[in-house]
C-alpha cells in the first residue's frame, strides 16, 4: 500500500517540535498503520502510534520487525536511535483502573527521552497513600496525576508541590461520572494553582505537554 495515496507524512515535525510525528490508529486500518510506520522509518528516530490493537502492531511488525507493543498502553514503538532519557517527570494514578491512560502518559513520556517514575493507586480514599510519595511529587519537574471518579487527586498533589500538575481525568467510574465528564469539571474547578487539564483519557496529550516543560527544566538546570 502506497502511503501518499492516504497520507502525507510530517518529516520535519522532529525539528519543530522535538519529536517526530505520532501515529492515531483509530479509524485507520492496520495496513494504513503499517504504511504508514514504514514511511517515516527511514528519517524518524523513534516512532510512536497510539490506541493501537494488536491486529496493527502485527502489521507494523511485518513492516519494522524490532517493532514492540505496550499491551497496556495500546502503543506501538519502535527505536531505531533512542531519544536521550533527561530530567524526571511521574505520573501517579489514583487507581488500578486507571492504569491504562497512566501507562499510555508513561510510555509517551520515555519514547520522547524523559526519565519517568511511577507511583501506582494512591487515590484520596486513602490520602496517606499520596502522602507516602511527596518526595517524588517535589522531586520531579512535572506531574501527571490520573484519576476517574470524583477527580481529586491532581489538587490534592497541587497541595502539596510546587511543580506543575497536568490532571487527567479518566472515563472510570459509575453513572454520574458520565464517562468522565465529572472528572474533567473537578479538574478544572481545581482549587490549588499549578493545574492544567486535558481531555478525558488522554494520557499522550498529558505526556506531550510534560514532555515539554521536562525538557525545558533540565535545558534550564544543565
Amino acid at each position: 500500500m502506497q502511503v501518499d495515496q492516504f497520507a502525507t507524512l510530517d518529516h520535519e515535525r522532529m525539528h519543530r517540535t522535538g519529536f517526530p510525528e505520532v501515529i492515531f490508529c483509530p479509524g485507520k486500518t492496520d495496513e494504513q498503520v503499517a504504511s504508514i510506520a514504514a514511511g517515516l522509518a527511514p528519517r524518524a528516530p523513534v516512532i510512536m502510534a497510539t490506541r493501537a490493537t494488536p491486529d496493527a502492531f502485527q502489521a507494523v511488525q511485518r513492516e519494522l520487525p524490532e517493532a514492540v507493543y505496550h499491551r497496556e498502553a495500546r502503543i506501538i514503538a519502535w527505536e531505531k536511535r533512542p531519544l536521550e532519557k533527561v530530567g524526571l517527570a511521574a505520573v501517579v494514578s489514583a487507581g488500578t483502573s486507571d492504569g491504562p491512560v497512566a501507562a499510555e502518559a508513561a510510555i509517551a513520556l520515555e519514547l520522547m527521552g524523559n526519565q519517568v517514575t511511577r507511583v501506582h493507586d494512591v487515590g484520596v480514599a486513602g490520602l496517606h497513600r499520596v502522602l507516602r510519595h511527596c518526595e517524588v511529587l517535589r522531586t520531579a519537574n512535572v506531574v501527571i496525576a490520573v484519576a476517574g471518579m470524583d477527580g481529586a487527586l491532581p489538587a490534592v498533589i497541587a497541595g502539596l508541590t510546587d511543580k506543575p500538575v497536568i490532571a487527567t481525568p479518566t472515563s472510570i467510574g459509575y453513572g454520574a461520572s458520565f464517562q468522565g465528564l465529572a472528572a474533567l469539571l473537578a479538574m478544572l474547578n481545581a482549587c490549588p494553582g499549578g493545574v492544567a487539564v486535558v481531555n478525558i483519557d488522554n494520557g499522550f496529550g498529558a505526556a506531550c505537554i510534560a514532555s515539554r516543560i521536562n525538557h525545558a527544566s533540565a535545558r534550564a538546570s544543565a
